[in-house]
């Protein structure tokens, strides 16, 4: 008997032992589920999820705390566990309410009290985060807007510019076109000097004159609103200018894809100017009659409808891909043509092509 007391005793103290590292490390679990469980949830959280995740991550705190209840406010409170903005610890974004304590220390264990610590670092960098996303969201659902109501606006005053060209070529073709017309017919029919009192020389030479203002009126005319573009569509403008350049001695090689569908009206008029702008530059800047090669992908069924024109002069003086325009009014062409594109959703790229002239490549939205 004498012997077995000492062996029963240190027993004892082995099951208690024991018994202590269990419940430890029962603790040091509840811990970890405490801060994975929920910390998972507040990473996950969205604008619309936070307070239920909030909410959770209180009742569950309570829980491993042995209280019945607890609950979250969103602003700072008497008593609770304080939730911090990070990194600065004056600025409260609200409170822990727990039934049974009112403050961290209450909590008897420290590795308890550290753990809490840790759950309200987490919830209130869930806080700080969700609420940085919502402010960039609005931010950035505000800029859409405005972007959007830019390109509106852009579109409405692209449209009154076109119809104005209407308008003012057909005053034009209407009123000081037919004058000169029939200007022209009167100096061709009058009689002998002795008929006007002006003589023969100088009536060929005003009839040369009123002529050279009928061609001069009716290019100004085509210039501001083609009738062959709303007549007949982009196509057959597209070929028009074509044909003004082989007329002033240009070769131009023509590669068109197109079928008798026509594109949306304030679709064609985009391209129309892009082209109109594209072969003026080239008038200008190309130094002279060179090849140019132009190109159009406009038949139905393309993905991506397109025009791609390109010269084969020595371009604007000084320009390299990619940098500014140093040629007066050459920028402010390039702009013009990205804005026309991107009232219609579409994108207007220009670069230096390899023999030393300018490409401008406008290409359509996806589906149009």
């Amino acid at each position: 008997m004498q012997h077995d007391l000492p062996a029963l005793a240190s027993d004892v103290e082995t099951i208690a032992e024991l018994r202590e590292l269990y419940r430890a490390a029962e603790a040091r679990a509840a811990r970890l589920r405490l801060l994975s469980t929920s910390g998972r949830e507040l990473v996950e959280a969205k604008s619309g999820q936070l307070e239920t995740a909030l909410n959770e991550c209180a009742t569950r705190l309570a829980l491993f705390l042995g209280s019945r209840s607890g609950r979250i406010v969103r602003q700072e409170a008497g008593n609770g566990f304080r939730i911090s903005a990070p990194a600065k610890e004056h600025l409260v974004l609200g409170a822990v309410l727990v039934e049974g304590f009112d403050t961290l220390d209450d909590i008897a264990d420290q590795e308890d009290r550290d753990a809490c610590r840790m759950l309200l670092d987490m919830m209130g960098n869930a806080i700080d985060r969700v609420e940085r996303e919502t402010k960039m969201a609005r931010l950035l659902a505000a800029l859409r807007e405005r972007e959007h109501r830019l390109e509106h606006l852009v579109g409405r005053i692209f449209s009154a510019q076109e119809e104005e060209r209407r308008r003012v070529a057909y005053e034009l073709h209407d009123g000081v076109a037919q004058t000169a017309t029939a200007l022209v017919r009167m100096l061709e029919g009058a009689g002998d000097a002795s008929a006007n009192g002006i003589a023969r020389g100088q009536r060929g030479e005003l009839t040369h004159i009123a002529r050279g203002l009928v061609r001069e009126l009716r290019a100004v005319i085509s210039g501001l609103r083609p009738t062959i573009l709303d007549d007949l569509g982009f196509v057959a403008a597209l070929n028009a200018l074509a044909d003004g350049m082989e007329q002033d001695g240009y070769t131009v090689e023509r590669r068109i894809d197109a079928d008798a569908s026509r594109l949306p009206a304030h679709v064609e008029t985009a391209l129309y100017r892009v082209a109109q702008e594209a072969i003026s530059n080239i008038r200008k800047h190309a130094g002279g009659a060179c090849r140019v090669s132009i190109s159009a992908n406009v038949a139905s069924g393309i993905a991506r409808p397109s025009i791609r024109i390109e010269d084969r002069g020595c371009g604007p003086k000084n320009c390299q891909d990619g940098s500014p325009m140093t040629e007066e009014g050459y920028h402010v062409g390039i702009e013009g043509m990205k804005e026309r594109m991107s009232t219609i959703g579409g994108t207007l790229d220009w670069s230096v092509a390899e023999t030393g002239g300018v490409i401008v490549e406008a290409k359509l939205p996806r589906g149009l």
